[in-house]
């Protein structure tokens, strides 16, 4: 990925019993990508996110345009 370390963090909204991502908002500005795993298995694989589609992910939650499923 980089040889910048991702700085890992779930949202202050996580109190769900452990079902959660994390997020390493870290390496957007500097690398453009947001990475994200499984809170549950933080030695496993992360996905590569682009910042901007990132950003746009979270401007559609914030909105409420992806509804509930």
């Amino acid at each position: 990925m980089t040889t910048e370390t991702p700085r890992w963090f779930t949202s202050s909204y996580s109190d769900n019993g452990g079902q959660c991502v994390e997020v390493a908002t870290n390496l957007a500005a500097p690398h453009g990508i947001v990475p994200v795993r499984d809170s549950k298995n933080v030695t496993g694989p992360a996905l590569t996110v682009p910042a901007a589609a990132f950003s746009a992910f979270v401007a559609g939650v914030r909105a409420g345009d992806l509804g509930t499923a």
